[in-house]
């Protein structure tokens, strides 16, 4: 073996092999007990959404290990795929460096810390032999491979930095819940503060000016920067969907649904389904030399976000409009009335979407600049000039925190004037009786009441089922019927 070649498997040390499997195992093993003990700390604390939006994230990471996996395996049978030279050299991120530029052969792209294989060095004389080159090289595989796993890192983090920003805005409206609370246990001053809150709501909806639609939605749009929901707007959206869902129980925890319903939707945008992997297929396909398509598709999370929240602001002032226009006089302080003609296609969902897509686009956005400055280097042509790179970086770190601290909190109150609610209405223990009295029923009753307690994604039609209060007791009055000619619940 000469010296300087590099060394197979049969020629290296066991105590390297052991060293570097001992450290590759403990870091695989730390992290697997510490996603296992997350999860046990979330069903301990019946944080049953979060639990399996963990589960979510752990298939994700699965399914960046599998294809990482199927690249080591088939890395071989690429690398001595021959194609054209001419194919070879179209579609190219960066300009080639020819003879004339570099004073050498074809520059082949080598990175800042590259390597070259014996086996690569076999499949380019053979290929070289045809005339032709390899479709892949075993560089660039290694680097991809670098990538799935910056991928995979950001995507988690920016997951758990946005359920935790999300999860404190709304934990500040926690002081209003129990404002309202303290305010209905004093009846000679409740009154009053409630005309108070919906007179300020009413003037949400503006003067004559601000029936234009232009003004309003420029003031709609400026609104979601600072004070994108208001004391007065929780109060009136929060009584408007009481007295839509559950009129009869005034003192409903609306607060605490709304945690439940961030962690619902916290688990839907956590995956990475069908249609973002299909944009990350024409992401890449568009890195072309002189294109500068990651800095132009740097602003498309940036404009989708602001449109997302300008619209939901909309929608607050469409509501206070619609209040302002109700002849019922002060004493009657007519509530909002929740509407699914207010969204954009009739679709409250449509919004969880688009939201989960800007989430997914920024996270691949800031992977790739990262991946891309670690591998190549800060000079690199894909990484282009210093003008190009403090724009993305700046609209990354804006997107992240303005979904996650206001647009997303937003859509969890806003998206509860639709005609539609969640599941996460039902709190543990009445699902749990829905959940017994389903096994003791007839089959097709029991499917259904499976399906009504246990898809918490999906959601009840207010003018086509019963309230909130219907279901419980009707829930309660035949679970005590069984009770009566069978055996108590274990």
């Amino acid at each position: 073996m000469a010296a300087g070649e590099p060394r197979s498997f049969e020629y290296t040390p066991t105590w390297v092999v052991t060293v570097v499997c001992f450290i590759i195992v403990l870091i695989s093993l730390g992290a697997e007990r510490g996603l296992h003990r997350l999860g046990k700390l979330f069903k301990h604390r019946k944080l049953h959404a979060l639990y399996e939006a963990l589960e979510k994230v752990k298939g994700e990471l699965m399914l960046l290990g599998f294809i990482s996996l199927l690249l080591t395996v088939f890395q071989g049978l690429i690398s001595h795929v021959c194609i054209p030279r001419d194919s070879a050299n179209i579609m190219l991120p960066c300009k080639l460096k020819t003879e004339a530029s570099s004073g050498g052969s074809e520059h082949l792209g080598i990175a800042k810390h590259g390597r070259r294989l014996l086996a690569e060095d076999v499949s380019l004389e053979t290929c070289a032999r045809q005339g032709k080159l390899p479709l892949l090289s075993l560089e660039a595989l290694h680097q991809l491979h670098i990538f799935i796993f910056v991928l995979a890192v950001v995507h988690v983090i920016f997951c758990v930095t946005t359920m935790l920003l999300g999860g404190a805005k709304i934990r500040l409206w926690k002081h209003w819940e129990n404002s309202i609370r303290s305010e209905t246990s004093q009846p000679h001053r409740a009154h009053a503060i409630h005309i108070h809150h919906h007179r300020i709501f009413k003037e949400r909806a503006g003067r004559y000016w601000r029936k234009f639609a232009v003004v309003s939605w420029v003031v709609s749009f400026f609104k979601q920067f600072y004070g994108s929901v208001t004391k007065s707007d929780y109060i009136a959206l929060r009584r408007g969907f009481i007295r839509a869902h559950c009129p009869s129980m005034p003192h409903f925890d609306f607060h605490t649904y709304m945690m439940r319903t961030l962690e619902l939707d916290f688990k839907q945008i956590v995956g990475i389904s069908w249609y973002l992997w299909v944009f990350v297929m024409v992401f890449l396909l568009m890195d072309l030399a002189g294109w500068h398509s990651y800095f132009w598709l740097s602003f498309l999370p940036l404009v989708l976000l602001l449109l997302v929240g300008a619209e939901l602001e909309h929608i607050i002032t469409e509501l206070a409009k619609g209040v302002a226009e109700q002849r019922n006089g002060e004493a009657d302080a007519a509530p909002v009335k929740p509407s699914d003609e207010l969204f954009w296609f009739h679709s409250p969902n449509l919004f969880l979407y688009l939201i989960h897509f800007i989430l997914f686009q920024n996270s691949f956005e800031i992977a790739f600049l990262f991946w891309v400055w670690t591998t190549y280097g800060f000079k690199s042509c894909i990484m282009e000039k210093l003008g190009f790179i403090i724009p993305r970086l700046t609209i990354g770190i804006l997107v992240q925190v303005l979904c996650s601290y206001s647009t997303l909190p937003l859509y969890a109150l806003v998206t509860q004037m639709g005609s539609l609610f969640k599941q996460t209405m039902f709190d543990e223990y009445i699902r749990e009786l829905i959940l017994k009295w389903a096994r003791r029923t007839p089959s097709s009753a029991a499917g259904e009441s499976h399906r009504l307690a246990s898809q918490s994604t999906e959601s009840i039609h207010a003018s086509e089922q019963p309230t909130l209060d219907d279901a419980i007791a009707t829930s309660v009055i035949e679970l005590n019927h069984h009770n009566e000619s069978q055996t108590p619940f274990s």
